[in-house]
């Protein structure tokens, strides 16, 4: 009697190319992104006594410590803007690549007991951290929207156009920005550990190379020689165009966001081709 054929719902298979996300069996496993998730959200503040409210009062005295420290005491401009929408704007923006970077970036190293017992496509990780910090990024641009409703009626300087269209483009070069660059470090600082310091402190010097206290306009013409330092970093036309989408003051220009968005594509390609090579001999290395 013939035994029947063997049937399997799954079959893992080599990749065929390091540039290969392979999307679909990520898609497979949108339950398990839905648990990470969770985890990233619920219990992030489980115990604590004000809860998600976090979400709010982080932007909202951070805000609060720019605009005494560099629009009070510095007297840094802020172009003729309200200084409290001029640093949420900038903050709102930084945050979430902050987030998304931090994410992709401790995928390997935060996950290895999990990854050396089960396995799933190692994807979920950061783009579940990607989904989180846009639930997060949602209820603190509400934050912002309140804010900037209350200064726009109140007859404040500031000048909403057609460009607010191109916000979702921003945040989801954002997003990919954070996670190309987050499983590149990712993918170095597996083997070579301490270099997670030196990204770290390459990070610390990112903000401040990117006009979130000041804008582009601000930079005194002694260090114009420098200022194609700011404006090779691709977050720039960013937060530069957001600000000039909601405000109507702000560097923009359709180049610069040519050249973020290319260089979104390069470091995601370069991120891929990394991951997926580390992907396959990193339980052995950690």
């Amino acid at each position: 009697m013939e035994l029947d054929k063997e049937h399997w719902d799954i079959v893992i298979k080599p990749r065929s190319s390091n540039f290969s996300l392979n999307y679909k069996e990520v898609w497979k496993y949108r339950d398990l992104i839905k648990r990470y998730i969770h985890r990233d959200i619920v219990t992030a503040y489980k115990q604590t006594i004000l809860g998600p409210i976090w979400y709010l009062i982080q932007p909202f005295f951070m805000t609060a410590m720019y605009m005494f420290v560099f629009g009070g005491i510095a007297n840094i401009s802020t172009d003729g803007l309200p200084h409290m929408l001029f640093y949420m704007s900038g903050i709102l923006c930084w945050n979430y690549f902050g987030d998304c970077l931090g994410k992709a970036q401790s995928t390997f190293s935060a996950n290895a007991g999990v990854f050396s017992k089960v396995y799933f496509p190692r994807l979920v990780v950061p783009i579940s951290g990607i989904i989180s910090g846009m639930i997060r990024l949602g209820i603190q641009f509400a934050l912002f929207i309140a804010i900037y409703l209350y200064y726009y009626f109140n007859g404040a300087n500031i000048q909403p156009s057609m460009y607010i269209l191109l916000f979702p483009g921003l945040i989801i070069m954002t997003a990919f920005m954070g996670l190309g660059f987050g499983i590149i470090i990712s993918s170095m600082t597996t083997k070579y550990r301490d270099l997670s310091i030196i990204f770290g402190f390459v990070t610390y010097l990112w903000m401040y190379a990117t006009p979130i206290i000041y804008p582009l306009s601000a930079i005194p013409e002694a260090y114009n020689k420098y200022k194609w330092i700011i404006e090779l970093n691709p977050m720039t036309s960013i937060v530069e165009t957001t600000r000039f989408a909601f405000m109507g003051e702000g560097a923009f220009s359709w180049i610069s966001l040519g050249y973020s968005f290319g260089v979104t594509v390069v470091v995601v390609i370069a991120g891929t081709w990394m991951f997926n090579k580390i992907e396959r001999s990193f339980i052995d290395v950690v």
